[in-house]
């Protein structure tokens, strides 16, 4: 099987997929569309949106040892569990799990607790293509810390983090170092493996954290594989809930000093009653994952079948972008249509998410955006005016771009009718 531009799902199974997700055509005021907007959210998964409402239905507390309490703390025991151990990929009995209203919340948390108690080290070190929540953590803790920030530049080619240009940032004096799994304006991913293992060349008590909130639904994450102290999703990206964000850290940062009650474990995170409906929402999805993952292969264990389906999903998405690059013989891609200009683009595109980042010459990004959502289509301006893609869109050269961002479930009827749309805006300039 030649895995290089992807592998598709066949249209029954992509249809099914579909099918399990609210309002995937259409919404219920707006009417149709396709909704290729799935970095700024993602489409709901049925289940996970229906889990967390029928769990919120109980008032009764879920740290009671018995009755329909002691029944709801099983969402979160099990949650947390499966979360550590099936999404993260950490050991089991390994590390310990940050749970906040947000991902970048949790972010906050694990930066600080390192870089305040690490004892060591005079810098720290981030990227330029970073979302705020992680550059800015690193930030604000270098200068509450006293410590050196530096930033790594991104490749204006490839729209990534190049592994030489992090070790160029990196001495034996950096404590930490935070870069992000995936971008979410490029698409790229990277090579977070091999800078672990480069950086711990220089100094093996580095701390290196990753951002996976792009990545993660788009594929595998494993914290152990990796090497990493830190990683965090955001389980409204990922097909589940508004409302939560999740992190791993490692068993050395998860009993540094951090806020917590005073009697309970050093390796807790959590604070206040927990909410069984979000880690039920998160259950969903690791089952509607593993549910792909055992159409393609027979196991019984979880993360097994878990990798299985976010590599199936990885591949469905990898031969859409492929569509959606370079068109079939009835209707061209973006590569190839005129006006359209496809930024930070790359031949190998198992270096990429499912993220195009791009333009129509002559339409202003945010009319351009407009246009989109009046033939139906969905999509988001990321501009030098928004605090959350000023110094990303800099840092790559950019005065802007169309982010576009379809999902798995997604099916290349879709990918051709967003060309066909793009072909007659791009025609529409004068």
């Amino acid at each position: 099987m030649n895995e290089k531009n992807g592998v598709l799902f066949s249209d029954e199974y992509q249809k099914n997929l579909k099918e399990q997700f609210c309002y995937a055509d259409a919404d219920p005021e707006h009417g149709s569309r396709l909704f290729f907007e799935n970095s700024g959210g993602s489409l709901r998964l049925k289940k996970a949106v229906e889990a967390k409402a029928s769990v919120e239905q109980f008032p009764d507390c879920p740290e009671r040892v018995r009755g329909r309490g002691y029944e709801l703390s099983h969402y979160v025991s099990d949650g947390t569990k499966e979360i550590l151990e099936v999404v993260f990929g950490a050991k089991p009995g390994h590390g310990a799990l940050i749970t906040e209203l947000s991902a970048s919340q949790t972010m906050y948390q694990a930066v600080g607790a390192i870089m305040e108690n690490c004892g060591w080290g005079t810098n720290a070190v981030t990227s330029s293509l970073e979302h705020p929540s992680a550059h800015d953590a690193v930030e604000y803790y270098c200068d509450k810390t006293g410590r050196e920030f530096r930033v790594v530049p991104a490749n204006k080619t490839t729209g990534g983090i190049d592994v030489e240009d992090v070790l160029k940032c990196v001495d034996k004096d950096t404590c930490l170092v935070s870069i992000m799994a995936a971008s979410n304006i490029s698409g790229n991913i990277m090579d977070i493996k091999e800078i672990v293992r480069r950086v711990k060349e220089i100094n093996p008590e580095i701390y290196v954290i990753t951002d996976t909130v792009q990545h993660a639904p788009h594929a595998v994450v494993d914290v152990e594989d990796w090497g990493v102290d830190a990683a965090n999703i955001a389980p409204y990206k990922f097909f589940g809930v508004r409302g939560c964000g999740y992190a791993y850290v490692s068993d050395r940062v998860a009993k540094m000093r951090h806020h917590k009650l005073t009697h309970k474990d050093a390796n807790v995170w959590a604070l206040g009653t927990p909410t069984p409906g979000n880690f039920a929402a998160m259950m969903a999805v690791i089952d509607y994952v593993c549910k792909i993952g055992s159409d393609f292969i027979d196991s019984t264990d979880k993360r097994t079948l878990y990798v299985e389906g976010m590599n199936r999903i990885h591949l469905q998405e990898r031969a859409l972008l492929y569509r959606m690059l370079e068109g079939t013989d009835e209707v061209p891609g973006l590569r190839h249509i005129k006006n359209v200009e496809v930024y930070v683009d790359m031949e190998d595109l198992t270096w990429k998410d499912l993220i195009v980042a791009m333009g129509i010459k002559g339409i202003d990004y945010a009319d351009c955006s407009q246009k989109y959502l009046e033939h139906g289509v969905t999509i988001f301006e990321r501009l030098k005016s928004s605090p959350y893609s000023q110094r990303i869109v800099e840092a790559l050269g950019l005065e802007g771009a169309l982010r576009v961002s379809p999902l798995h479930c997604n099916g290349t009827d879709d990918i051709d009718k967003f060309l066909k749309i793009t072909r007659e805006i791009a025609e529409s300039v004068s």
